[in-house]
């Protein structure tokens, strides 16, 4: 039978400090080291992370509310405001107007999608503002960002206060914080790619595909999107979707380095300024 192992606090001790040691001497793989953002700096990112709590609470309430009416027949559009038309004015599947329980929750829905666009709003509002009349270095950042075409105040605010906040040694580290990088398998002879690692930060991982989409959309003559175009355009839906998160993850590294040096990505294109 093997000895069990001794545990105590004074050889948890002594094993730390053998590990930092070697880790002081060179050897970068005894452990990973987590950079903790300061608390001004994590206070910093509610802010925007309410605001898409808030952007996917809007979007359930009008999803809830059409399927309500889509239970009897009615077919509307809602936009950010609410719904288009007046509630007098529907009639369900039988021409007839609408029954007065379906009516009181469409209405309760209505009234939270007032409330909860009007907080949006206010929020959206005093971001933009920051970015804006800010002086702090991410204010600036987030500015050179949206002087990029496809680049919007919330994701440059996203990309700002979720990536750009930490000191990266190079693209691997970027690239793995992002949870973009594959995640082969490998097994005896056996050996495929699992998808992405999905590790990082998630706040960010949300919107990086769409991200992705809006720099091929609004940057076409980027070399990032001729890239794509020449790799994946006329491939199947499951290639598009691999090359999306290939760019995606591509595109964030270009980003850092537009953030953190002022160099244009390849072939990308500023907005226009306002007269």
């Amino acid at each position: 039978m093997l000895a069990q192992r001794a545990a105590t606090d004074r050889l948890d001790a002594e094993a730390l400090l053998k590990m930092l040691v070697r880790h002081v001497s060179g050897e970068p793989k005894v452990w990973h080291v987590v950079h903790v953002p300061t608390p001004e700096q994590e206070d910093a990112r509610h802010l925007q992370r309410e605001i898409r709590t808030l952007t996917k609470e809007q979007t359930r309430i009008v999803n809830r509310a059409r399927g309500l009416l889509a239970s009897q027949g009615v077919a509307v559009k809602m936009g950010r405001r609410g719904l288009i038309g007046s509630l007098e004015s529907l009639r369900i599947w039988d021409g007839s107007p609408l029954p007065p329980g379906l009516k009181l929750r469409v209405e309760q829905e209505l009234s939270r999608h007032t409330v909860v666009h009007d907080q949006l709003l206010a929020l959206e509002a005093e971001r933009n503002r920051g970015i804006r009349e800010g002086a702090t270095s991410t204010a600036v950042i987030s500015r050179r960002l949206m002087e990029l075409k496809a680049i919007g105040p919330a994701t440059a605010e996203t990309l700002t206060r979720e990536v750009f906040f930490r000191n990266f040694k190079n693209r691997r580290q970027l690239g793995s914080y992002s949870g973009l990088t594959p995640s082969p398998y490998q097994s005896g002879e056996m050996s495929h790619e699992s998808g992405i690692s999905h590790a990082g930060n998630r706040h960010f991982r949300g919107i990086s595909v769409d991200l992705a989409w809006d720099w091929l959309r609004y940057q076409p003559q980027s070399a990032l999107a001729r890239w794509y175009q020449r790799r994946f355009g006329s491939g199947g839906p499951r290639m598009r979707k691999i090359g999306i998160v290939a760019v995606a993850r591509k595109l964030l590294i270009a980003l850092w380095r537009y953030a953190e040096t002022g160099i244009l990505p390849e072939g990308a294109r500023r907005k226009a300024l306002a007269a």
